[in-house]
């Protein structure tokens, strides 16, 4: 009797939205060395050729939803998101989860997640928040599978989302006030952090994405070492 050799799963495609306000080449490579294989893309197409797909993003949300209605990526993006396609949220991604924003006058975002985005009360703290925050697990959580209760993120933002409902809120960090920094519903997910620039653990959140768009249970196991910054 022969034996074969088993063959390895393909990586999973995740397309990384390209709507001119993300940091898409790191994004793309951090994907990468999880075992992603990452397409860069405006295209909408590409949303149906993908297990998943990675909202990025750099910069003010009434431009943000602008460059996705000139794109027309908008509406697909929805389509996606209600369908079950797995979806990440990276800094304004996240924000721009939620119904709407109060940033440069106020702009309406995808409303896949209830609740809208105010600016940061920081307390007097310098805003923009940059640097290293310990996150707080709030709940069980696919995105945060293999991660200690509290672990530390690279946070670079100036407004917060301020989700209706409690049971999306996955993690919490604190800059002068409380503020949300991981949410997720079903397949869809949103992180106030980079993962690209937070290291090990930044990249177990991204390997736990991977994971859903392979169509595979992210594993508890295996808890990274955390580098210890934040406050």
């Amino acid at each position: 009797m022969t034996t074969g050799t088993r063959k390895s799963p393909s990586p999973p495609k995740v397309a990384v939205l390209d709507y001119g306000m993300g940091n898409l080449r790191s994004v793309a490579k951090a994907l990468a060395h999880v075992g992603a294989e990452p397409c860069v893309t405006s295209d909408p197409r590409d949303l149906g050729r993908c297990g998943g797909a990675v909202l990025p993003g750099v910069g003010a949300f009434p431009a943000a939803v602008r460059e996705l209605r000139t794109r027309k990526l908008l509406a697909p993006l929805l389509d996606a998101a209600r369908q079950g396609l797995p979806m990440l949220g990276i800094c304004l991604g996240m924000q721009l989860l939620f119904e709407r924003s109060e940033e440069q006058g106020g702009a309406d975002g995808l409303g896949l997640i209830e609740g809208e985005v105010t600016a940061l009360a920081a307390r007097g703290l310098k805003v923009p928040h940059i640097g290293w925050n310990f996150v707080e697990r709030r709940r069980d959580s696919w995105l945060l599978a293999g991660l200690g209760e509290r672990t530390a993120f690279y946070h670079v933002h100036s407004f917060a989302a301020r989700p209706r409902h409690d049971q999306d809120v996955v993690g919490v960090a604190r800059y002068g006030e409380e503020f949300v920094s991981a949410v997720e519903r079903g397949t869809l997910a949103g992180v106030q952090f980079h993962p690209e620039k937070s290291g090990p653990a930044g990249l177990r959140v991204l390997e736990n994405f991977v994971a859903l768009c392979a169509g595979r249970t992210p594993s508890r196991g295996r808890q990274p070492l955390v580098a210890r910054h934040g406050q």
